[in-house]
This record gives structure tokens, sequence and C-alpha cells, in this order.
């Protein structure tokens, strides 16, 4: 599973302007496999995309696509995790 930690490196305005086509890259991802859950970070800072994998320049070339990366208001830390659990209730506990 890899976790994928958007920062936004222009403004706020730069970023809206490409939120809709971000929004359907993330949605075409999942449908295609690729990403299981997203979100903005609290901070409002970027946003957080669980991918599943285990091939990371899999994960790479894809994140590379996304709109708020190839539009330059946001950069990608790719971080690589081992799961050792994961409760059964996760969605549960985070929509809650």
């Amino acid at each position: 599973m890899f976790i994928c930690v958007l920062t936004y490196t222009a403004p706020a305005e730069d970023v809206a302007a490409l939120r809709p086509a971000h929004l359907a890259f993330l949605k075409e991802q999942h449908a295609a496999g690729h990403f299981i859950g997203w979100g903005r970070q609290a901070s409002g800072q970027g946003g957080v995309i669980f991918a599943k994998g285990t091939d990371r320049a899999v994960v790479e070339a894809v994140e590379a696509g996304d709109p708020y990366l190839t539009g330059g208001v946001a950069s990608v830390e790719v971080i690589e995790m081992n799961v050792a659990f994961l409760s059964p209730d996760f969605v549960a506990d985070v929509t809650t």
C-alpha cells in the first residue's frame, strides 16, 4: 500500500481551477483499481491519497498523471507502507 501526500505549491485559486480535473482523475484511478481512498489534509495544505499495489514505479507513474502535478500546483511524496493490520471497521471509523 502507498500513501501519496500532496502539498500545494501554488495559490489557492490556481489549485481550485484544477480541482474538477483532479477529482475526475481520482475517480478514474479508483475505477482502474489504483486508488482506494483520498481526502484533503485538515491543514488545507494539500491532500492524501491511499493507493494499493506492490510496485512503487507503477504508483509513481499513475500519480504523475494527476492534474495537480501536471498543472504545477502541487508536489507529491509517495510513501510505501507495509500494512501489518487494518481494522475491518476502518471505513466506519473514518466516516463517523
